[in-house]
């Protein structure tokens, strides 16, 4: 099998709900994601012909998935009391709501399932809170 591996990063803070312990507060991270992409052949018409998936494409739509979580505080729906959540919107802050709890390992699914949304063959998502702990998925 083939493989190809390209990673981007995004900034951002995120708290975990009902957790005892220091993750309980907002905090942040310099996130880092990683996709493993790969094929049994190689493609063979003329622009891509000898590669798995055009590489710049790829980046691209990784980048666009961490693009979208960049300088943002990451919340689970619900989180916060919607009096908090007015005031950080009132004072202009972006927020990005997402439907699971903000763990690397939810992450880790979410850039897995987005990917594959968009057609490539995934092999595995990693995602990287710190250069030395990481969560991965796969399928």
């Amino acid at each position: 099998m083939y493989k190809l591996k390209t990673k981007a990063s995004f900034d951002s803070a995120h708290f975990l709900k009902d957790y005892d312990g220091k993750c309980s507060n907002i905090h942040g991270h310099r996130w880092t994601v990683e996709i493993k992409v790969g094929a049994e052949t190689l493609e063979s018409d003329t622009q891509n012909r000898g590669m798995v998936v055009d590489f710049s494409n790829l980046k691209k739509d990784l980048k666009e998935i961490a693009d979208h979580f960049d300088h943002s505080l990451i919340m689970e729906t619900g989180s916060l009391k919607r009096a908090t959540e007015d005031a950080l919107l009132a004072e202009n802050l972006r927020i990005v709501k997402v439907d699971f709890r903000p763990t690397a390992e939810n992450f880790a699914k979410y850039i897995y399932d987005e990917m594959a949304g968009r057609g490539y063959k995934v092999i595995e998502a990693s995602v990287y809170e710190t250069p030395n702990n990481v969560a991965s998925y796969c399928e």
